[in-house]
């Protein structure tokens, strides 16, 4: 689309809406930045420019005469797409996009995007340095941080892009199309802003339907959803599978990562070789090393990556050891699922942070992962009675209420013994505690730094 002169809204003030306005601005577009928040003051919101002029700001209410002319919105990943003047938007004809559409509609290159419930992040890292290695020019963008649309104009016909894409950009997505893209894994969550696990899917698997038969996209053979809805994706599929062999794709076998490409197989890596623990993140290494060979990079490159990648931050990272107790911040573990990944990788009695913002999940399966590892629940947050009802209802009653972040550390610091371990991995998000999961994780390892040995 050619944006100039084009009256553009872009919804959201965060660092995707931001970075929106600021690629139309450049396509010489006429935009109309809203905010639904009446508190923000207005000169910090437009500071975020070099220069503002052209920028028609709103905040609270966004007046009917800008409602009757605009020829596109732009949605950031937080604004749900049933509200209410989303809704008016788009019956009066105006399309909606997300940040994610613009910055692919405006970039060049090659592009390589990854979803999933759990382990998008780490896969993204991974995959990045993988492509750093093998290429030139390359950026890694999306919900790992960096917004799409902050570099999607510096971009070429030689970048490749390794974007994180959530379910919620995928939502406003209308014709990207991934060269290459991998979905990790469906398990629910996000059920209060998609409302139904079938909606959850169908955002999850809008990131391979425009893909064509010359495409590629990566799948997890263990995963059921993914194994049904495989038939409806145009691309090819590359499966990778943690427990099992596999004919052709990435499989795990014993201490050894195998790639069967139809007639032969070759050892990509032993896990002893890696950084990262769990098979979980041995499922973000398949992933992240069958997108890379789709894209012709040699596996001795690959595996020169996988052997100096260290962990992401925030994701079962190890923080430190005192007084014999070993300390890990999960703080990334924000649903069931992805922290029963953290209670996994724990190999030694420990007491465990849970508890947070509640996004209508459910924790019986993530309580039954304890598997006698979990010595001590500390439950804070907004689910902390939700969660603490649904341990008695598994049997599991060695939990206890803290009022902060800061006591619950203090709580485990006080019970844990030489040798046990203390993992931050609540189950839940951090918002109405904390502005998001990393300052949490921060927190956090703030915190255990500053006991007492």
């Amino acid at each position: 689309m050619n944006f100039s002169g084009k009256r553009v809204l872009v919804f959201g003030t965060g660092i995707s809406g931001i970075a929106a306005a600021g690629l139309l601005q450049k396509k010489q577009a006429d935009v109309v930045l809203f905010d639904g928040n009446e508190s923000l003051e207005t000169d910090r919101v437009l500071a975020n420019f070099e220069n503002a002029d052209g920028i028609h700001f709103y905040k609270g209410e966004l007046p009917e005469e800008v409602k009757r002319h605009l020829d596109l919105a732009v949605l950031s990943p937080g604004i749900p797409v049933d509200l209410p003047l989303v809704c008016d938007l788009r019956d009066a004809g105006v399309p909606i996009w997300g940040e994610v559409e613009l910055a692919w509609q405006c970039g060049k290159g090659t592009v390589l995007a990854i979803t999933g419930t759990n382990g998008k992040t780490t896969t993204t890292s991974l995959l990045g340095e993988i492509m750093k290695h093998a290429c030139s020019q390359v950026q890694v963008v999306g919900n790992i941080g960096i917004p799409y649309a902050d570099v999607a104009d510096d971009m070429t016909d030689q970048t490749v892009t390794v974007a994180e894409i959530s379910s919620f950009q995928l939502e406003t997505i209308e014709d990207f199309c991934p060269d290459v893209c991998a979905i990790l894994n469906i398990t629910p969550d996000h059920l209060n802003r998609h409302h139904t696990m079938e909606n959850y899917i169908a955002a999850k698997m809008r990131i391979a339907e425009n893909q064509r038969g010359n495409q590629v996209c990566v799948l997890n053979y263990e995963d059921e959803i993914l194994r049904e809805m495989a038939d409806r994706i145009p691309a090819k599929v590359v499966w990778f599978s943690s427990c099992r062999s596999l004919e052709s794709g990435f499989y795990l076998e014993g201490n050894h990562i195998l790639y069967a490409d139809g007639k032969t197989v070759e050892k990509v890596i032993d896990t002893e070789e890696l950084n990262i623990l769990g098979r979980h993140n041995y499922e973000n290494v398949m992933a992240a090393a069958a997108m890379a060979v789709s894209c012709g990079v040699p596996l001795e490159r690959i595996r020169e990556t996988l052997r100096t990648f260290q962990a992401v931050e925030h994701r079962i990272e190890y923080v430190t050891e005192k007084r014999g107790v070993r300390f890990y911040n999960d703080s990334k573990g924000t649903n069931p699922d992805a922290a029963i990944k953290g209670i996994q990788a724990m190999d030694r009695p420990t007491c465990l942070i849970g508890g947070g913002y509640d996004k209508d999940s459910e924790y019986t399966e993530w309580i039954n992962s304890f598997d006698g590892k979990v010595k001590l629940l500390v439950l804070i947050g907004q689910t902390r009675e939700k969660i603490a009802a649904q341990a008695e209802n598994c049997g599991f009653t060695d939990y206890v209420f803290a009022d902060s972040l800061h006591e619950a550390v203090d709580i485990c610091y006080q019970k844990a013994e030489p040798g046990d371990a203390v993992l931050l991995s609540p189950a839940c998000a951090s918002w109405g505690m904390f502005p998001n999961y990393e300052v949490r994780g921060k927190m956090f390892k703030e915190m255990v730094h500053t006991l007492e040995e």
